[in-house]
């Protein structure tokens, strides 16, 4: 690992990978600093050393990324995996810690690729010990090939019938599966079902996951209005409301999904500009087609500027790449269009889908802005709504005002579980627009970092 790179790459999921790819390709010299100890991300999470010895078992999509890490290995970018990064600033110096030792690593260009993160999920119970996200039932299932048998799964959105698919095909049974998408998001999402039609086979995908799901005999309950979970030392059953009275299920495993939203923390301490995103429901990165941040020399590519999925970030990676790489000098502005042209088509192809899906799976607003007193907000800090509510009838009018009332989103994951609801719940509680309302302030580090790695920290001679 060298002390400056001309381009340094955060992440190493569709986007980070595609990215180093295409600038090694001419070239470039390059760093990718990955957390995980291989690359691929969440949704390729493992493609190097499979879990699951049937391939069919992740299906057909989740091979992709074979390609991208094997290029990714093959070319001549340095990749630095288990490294975390806990800071970028302005001027683009990467705090970095590697096997325990931190360094200041100084870079030309950076491009931020550290994807996406579950949509917080705040109903009563979700706390409870036994209770994950789908996300986290998935990478289990990846990396090690373990499995919860007879869980419920609750939510919406495309990732969670796919998780229950992918069970399914591993042997694992599903006890339930309690379908949260509102009953008008179909009326609602029909006028984008044209262009839906002429993305590149999605909406035959998701039929194939949820016939899948019928013919294995898993209860699919659909139109869910209400949900909360029970128990005292774990949770031991999920009751749900549809139409007019509860019902109950027992169960020793829930795993709860919503959607998947930017993951904007490192964007936000570096002090990119950030929006809020009506149809998405999130905070994501201000870009431009490039991928360009309002931070000069660093960009955004993948979910960070917008959930478009994984083949999307992949082009959007080779085309902040490609930007990089003209401000570099290393290829000029007509090769760059040249090369970016085919890329800015298929991109265009993916997000057809995107207007469909985001209409229908538009999560209950009392799913993301609850309504119970003691339902908890703050994981870290273990704030209730009823704490945020007496905050804000007092005067707190924002995130960060909150944080001095009562530790709201000052706990290690730094607002990871609780920024958007804390927004949403602020604006509810206000009558203000999100985007009005803000988000929390973040400021490095934005991961652990022990003051042992502090005191030791390596910093390159041109920045003493």
């Amino acid at each position: 690992m060298r002390s400056h790179y001309p381009l340094a790459i955060i992440g190493a999921g569709p986007a980070g990978m595609a990215a180093a790819v295409e600038a090694a390709a001419y070239g470039a010299t390059c760093v990718v600093f990955d957390e995980q100890p291989a690359p691929g991300g969440q949704i390729y999470r493992g493609i190097e050393t499979p879990a699951a010895v049937d391939r069919a078992v992740f299906g057909p999509d989740y091979w992709r990324g074979g390609e991208l890490a094997s290029a990714l290995r093959d070319c001549s970018a340095d990749y630095v995996p288990e490294a975390t990064v806990w800071q970028v600033s302005a001027i683009r110096e990467i705090g970095v810690t590697v096997g325990g030792a931190a360094s200041l690593i100084t870079a030309d260009q950076v491009i931020v690729a550290t994807g996406a993160l579950e949509r917080p999920f705040p109903v009563p119970g979700w706390t409870l010990p036994s209770v994950m996200t789908a996300g986290g039932a998935q990478v289990l299932l990846k990396s090690a090939a373990l499995a919860a048998d007879g869980a419920v799964f609750a939510g919406t959105g495309p990732l969670l019938y796919l998780i229950v698919w992918q069970y399914l095909q591993a042997g694992v049974s599903v006890k339930a599966v309690l379908d949260t998408t509102p009953g008008a998001n179909y009326l609602r999402a029909a006028r984008y079902l044209p262009a839906a039609l002429r993305a590149p086979g999605y909406l035959g995908k998701g039929i194939q996951l949820l016939r899948g799901i019928k013919k294995a005999g898993v209860p699919l309950v659909r139109g869910v209005t209400d949900l909360r979970l029970l128990g005292e030392d774990a949770v031991s059953a999920v009751e749900y409301r549809r139409g007019g009275g509860w019902r109950r299920i027992e169960t020793d495993q829930v795993f709860l999904h919503q959607g998947v939203v930017p993951n904007v923390n490192l964007s936000y301490s570096i002090g990119c500009r950030h929006a809020w995103n009506e149809a998405q429901l999130c905070w994501q990165a201000v870009t431009d087609s490039w991928g360009r941040s309002t931070v000069e020399g660093i960009a955004i590519a993948g979910d960070g500027a917008g959930i478009n999925g994984a083949v999307a970030a992949e082009h959007q990676g080779r085309i902040a790449a490609l930007a990089a790489l003209c401000r570099l000098g290393t290829i000029d502005v007509q090769e760059r269009e040249r090369r970016a042209a085919p890329l800015r088509t298929a991109l265009a192809a993916e997000r057809r889908i995107r207007p469909f899906l985001e209409t229908l799976y538009r999560p209950l607003k009392r799913f993301r802005v609850p309504g119970d007193d003691d339902t908890v907000v703050c994981r870290c800090e273990e704030v209730k709504v009823a704490e945020i509510r007496n905050a804000v009838a007092v005067g707190c009018v924002g995130p960060n005002q909150l944080k001095s009332f009562s530790r709201c989103g000052m706990g290690p994951c730094q607002g990871r579980l609780c920024g958007l609801t804390v927004s949403e719940l602020i604006a509810d509680l206000t009558d203000l627009p999100v985007s009005e309302v803000g988000y929390y302030r973040l400021r490095s580090p934005i991961k652990p970092l022990l003051l042992e790695e502090l005191a030791e920290l390596q910093v390159p001679a041109a920045a003493e």
